[in-house]
């Protein structure tokens, strides 16, 4: 057969060592099979082909394989695009096998042979496809330099006709392109990145319905060391992002939101930054389908959110704008209290775990922002929020603890919010100050009026319990907490519940020395700071009864500290009961605390706080008792620069005759209190008893540290 088909001399040089006796053989070959095509001789082309195939390119013999190889293409370029048809699997599927063979030489003169093959079959080559590119995907990652330029050229030819072609099979190029793209091969990546870029310029085809097929895949090469194909990867998931926003109809959001957000998690800057840059555009191109996967999405975000280091700074920037876009979708629309079934697409069970987790992370951003989503799912949607709050409301009160001044101011907001929500169970009583608190603002400023659950007192009951067991935040922490809370929850709400907590709590029989403790710090801050001013001057001018309940309430917590008591007296002008609790000093043990106080209390005196009952010395009605107060200070003080300094201001108080009182004054003796419907016999009672009582835990304790120490 062989003798018939092909003459001696070709068969020789075919066999020949030298390239150029083999490229001889190969125009013989094409003279050859030129003229039995011209002449209409298929079954003479066909013996040609069937030897070179067989006898050669499967030869033992690697110039004989290489031989076959060179005479293969010489069939098809004497063929033409014509007449090829007929021949090509013969002439193509023993190349393919070619291109696999161990000798890189032989690899090389394999894309030789298939790219003249291809460029004469042209689109004839496509049925081959998946052949040809299978091939070509292990020729572009040789290890033979010359075997990838040679196979880049075979590459290049192949692009060119899938692109002008209108009948490709994406379908089966995906599946290709999917089994391949997990490889960690640079060229292989390269190769394969770059043909998903071919295909997508195809006008005709389609694409964008196969993604979720290939997405998952694509994202890891973002991390590899090449920046070449870093960056080609990046701009092919660019190009699919853009079209997704211009065509959303074709997508299935619900598979590439799982894919995006499992990658969003990855520890590379890069693939998170292009993850999270999906999420946020999934987030706004497809809205409530999102909100299922909430969850997954905060589990990505919020720890990115702490990112602070220079060369990440895109990476939170961007999980900035995805976590705000979330938010976003989520609305009153949400809630169960609302007439539709949208409230079952949160997974609120998934995101209250992810909000707990995280608020125990180191990152004040990350903190700051889950109390932000609590805060924002509270008052969006209240009734949904609140079957799991007593899972968030012990998270959230630990918070206050934190040292970053925003984390606890929002951790006040979320708890404000938690306190006065409608879907917290009522109180079993009004306040007794509803009528006031009612023409006040809710925390987040609509004109809806504050009215406070039970969960309001349950904070308090634990934000008291968290100063007791924690010294350190009661002495650095209390009064920034307090004075932000005051600005949430209106002072004389915050006052009133805090003082009620502790004149009837345990720890004003548990432990007397922290109420004590307690109320100085909250006296200083009611004095002192300027959230309460307004408290200050309801306290001071007011003469309702609303306001004689409001100083009951107050003064009952404030007998746990003596001092405290008589500011407060002082502070609401009820001067004759502050002169006869000064009185009452003198059975009292004064020791260095006790004169420390004392000491300060003066130096309040000369604030500007005071400067009103500074000036009420001036004043006949009032000054008796105010004086003889002041006096019965004097006199508990030990000779100091505070008692120099409150002598002399009272060495410039007039005597009565020199400032007799002016027409229209009442020159009768003052009452001296200020307030008219307060009981103060009752409330001296109140105090002498706390009083004995903090002298006898006084006593216990003393006795148990002597026992001890015996």
């Amino acid at each position: 057969m062989t003798a018939q088909a092909l003459s001696p001399s070709i068969i020789r040089m075919l066999h020949d060592k030298l390239y150029e006796k083999r490229k001889v053989a190969a125009l013989e070959i094409e003279k050859l099979v030129r003229g039995y095509a011209n002449n209409g001789n298929n079954a003479e082309i066909q013996r040609i082909v069937t030897i070179l195939a067989g006898e050669f390119s499967q030869a033992q013999n690697a110039n004989s394989r290489k031989g076959g190889l060179i005479g293969l293409a010489a069939c098809a370029i004497a063929l033409g695009n014509q007449n090829i048809q007929g021949y090509l699997e013969s002439l193509l599927k023993p190349v393919l096998i070619c291109s696999a063979d161990p000798d890189s030489r032989m690899r090389y003169f394999a894309c030789e042979s298939l790219y003249n093959i291809v460029k004469v079959a042209r689109a004839d080559t496509l049925p081959y496809f998946s052949e040809l590119f299978d091939a070509l995907s292990k020729l572009s990652a040789d290890q033979d330099p010359n075997v990838r330029n040679g196979s880049d050229l075979l590459d290049r030819l192949l692009k060119d006709i899938v692109t002008e072609s209108r009948v490709f099979d994406v379908a089966t190029f995906v599946v290709l392109l999917r089994d391949r793209l997990y490889t960690k091969n640079q060229y292989t990546r390269r190769f394969l990145v770059q043909w998903l870029t071919c295909v997508m310029s195809i006008p005709e085809t389609d694409i964008l319905a196969f993604l979720p097929e290939f997405l998952d895949a694509l994202f890891p090469i973002l991390d590899d060391s090449s920046k070449e194909i870093r960056t080609m990867c990046q701009s092919t998931l660019g190009e699919f992002l853009s079209r997704i926003e211009k065509n959303p109809e074709k997508v299935d959001f619900n598979s590439l939101v799982n894919i995006v957000v499992t990658h969003s998690q990855s520890t590379d800057a890069l693939i998170k930054e292009t993850a999270l840059l999906w999420v946020y555009r999934l987030v706004i191109l497809a809205g409530s389908v999102i909100l299922g996967y909430t969850s997954g999405i905060l589990g990505a975000i919020l720890p990115t959110l702490a990112y602070e280091e220079s060369t990440i700074k895109n990476v939170r920037e961007t999980a900035k704008r995805a976590n705000q876009a979330l938010m976003n979708l989520i609305t009153h629309d949400y809630d169960k209290k609302e007439d539709n079934n949208k409230s079952s697409l949160l997974p609120l069970v998934e995101m209250v775990e992810v909000f707990s987790s995280h608020l125990r992370h180191k990152s004040t951003s990350t903190k700051c922002a889950v109390i932000r989503w609590i805060t924002h799912l509270l008052v969006q949607t209240p009734y949904s929020i609140f079957e799991h709050i007593e899972k968030i409301f012990p998270a959230v009160m630990k918070m206050l603890a934190d040292p970053a001044d925003d984390v606890v101011i929002l951790t006040l907001e979320c708890l404000s919010e938690i306190a006065s929500s409608p879907a917290g169970p009522p109180m079993e009583r009004k306040m007794s100050v509803a009528s006031r608190v009612s023409v006040l603002s809710s925390p987040h400023g609509s004109n809806q009026p504050l009215v406070l659950n039970t969960y309001f007192n349950k904070f308090i009951s634990h934000l008291i319990h968290m100063f007791r067991t924690d010294v350190n935040l009661l002495e650095a922490r209390s009064s920034f907490i307090i004075r932000q809370l005051c600005t949430v929850l209106n002072a004389e709400n915050v006052f009133r519940a805090i003082g009620e907590a502790l004149d009837q709590g345990k720890e004003a029989e548990e432990d007397p020395r922290f109420c004590s403790h307690a109320v100085k710090k909250l006296n200083s801050i009611l004095i002192t700071s300027t959230e309460l001013e307004e408290l200050r001057e309801t306290l001071k001018n007011d003469i309702c009864q609303e306001n004689s309940q409001l100083f009951c309430c107050l003064y009952k917590s404030w007998c746990h500290n003596p001092v405290a008591s008589v500011t407060l007296c002082l502070l609401t002008q009820n001067y004759r009961h502050c002169c006869r609790l000064f009185h009452k000093f003198s059975d009292f043990n004064l020791d260095v605390e006790l004169l420390i106080e004392l000491d300060k209390l003066v130096h309040l005196l000369e604030s500007p706080i005071f400067a009103y009952l500074r000036l009420q010395l001036l004043e006949v009605p009032c000054r008796q008792f105010l004086i003889k107060s002041l006096y019965s200070l004097l006199m508990l003080l030990p000779q100091s620069r505070s008692f120099d300094t409150l002598h002399q201001r009272l060495n410039c108080v007039p005597s009565s005759h020199l400032l007799p009182p002016l027409p229209g004054e009442n020159a009768v003796p003052h009452e001296g209190n200020h307030l008219k419907e307060v009981n103060f016999d009752e409330l001296f009672d109140h105090f002498v008893q706390v009083q004995t009582k903090h002298a006898a835990f006084k006593r216990t304790k003393r006795i148990q540290a002597t026992s001890s120490s015996i």
